[in-house]
């Protein structure tokens, strides 16, 4: 069996040292890259099965590195490794398409784990689990591609993740309180009217150019994605 090949881009050399060896142990082909833009060098000249990417990396953060990944459309599982453990931290990982997140200090047990986990999810999942849709109106989860009636739609990371949210909840209607919470997070302090910003720019990308608008709203509540003769 050919041996799954992990990047490790970690800017503390013992540490990725440690990981290497703890992964080849385990029967994967390592590399490792010290910067952001080395990472960027060895993912663009070889293929990986997963990367293990510290957010905290010299160059270019481990932030950007991934934005440019997904950019290129490369799909490659990524895990984020970080000391640092902020809502806010993790929200913009996740955003940008990270499929993990494991928090310094992180036993060695549990970093396994997460890699067999998410191989296991990519290469098993079928393609139907990763798509939301919504008659005409179509959301791959994987790929973060947007769709209505065949034409793509670019959305901002924020603008995917309402969108997800509204199709999960179809014909529901969801406060705003819910969305902020599910969208921006529990702890988001800030004007409620960011989710009637938001819905403004969903609807004009995804509704106003279509006999059928999907987002509805209900006064004095919120917002609910209504299909056709609901």
């Amino acid at each position: 069996m050919t041996k799954k090949k992990i990047l490790i881009v970690e800017d503390e050399m013992k540490i990725a040292r440690l990981l290497s060896l703890e992964l080849e142990y385990e029967g994967y082909e390592t590399d490792t890259a010290e910067t952001g833009k080395e990472a960027l060098q060895k993912i663009k000249s070889d293929s990986w099965d997963l990367i293990l990417l510290d957010i905290m990396i010299p160059e270019l953060s481990g932030i950007e590195v991934l934005r440019r990944l997904r950019e290129d459309d490369d799909l490659t599982p990524v895990i984020f490794l970080t000391a640092k453990d902020t809502t806010l931290d993790k929200v913009s990982g996740l955003n940008q398409g990270a499929n993990d997140y494991v928090t310094k200090p992180f036993s060695t047990e549990e970093l396994l784990a997460r890699i067999r986990a998410c191989l296991r999810t990519v290469q098993k999942q079928p393609a139907a689990l990763n798509e939301l849709r919504t008659e005409d109106l179509t959301v791959n989860l994987y790929t973060r591609e947007v769709q209505r009636d065949g034409t793509s739609i670019e959305l901002t990371p924020k603008e995917f993740n309402l969108l997800v949210y509204l199709m999960e909840n179809e014909n529901r209607v969801l406060e705003r309180e819910q969305i902020i919470s599910h969208v921006w997070g529990y702890d988001y302090t800030g004007d409620t009217n960011v989710v009637d910003v938001y819905i403004r720019h969903l609807r004009k990308k995804i509704d106003d150019d279509f006999e059928h608008p999907y987002i509805q709203t209900v006064r004095g509540v919120g917002y609910s994605l209504k299909v056709k003769g609901s």
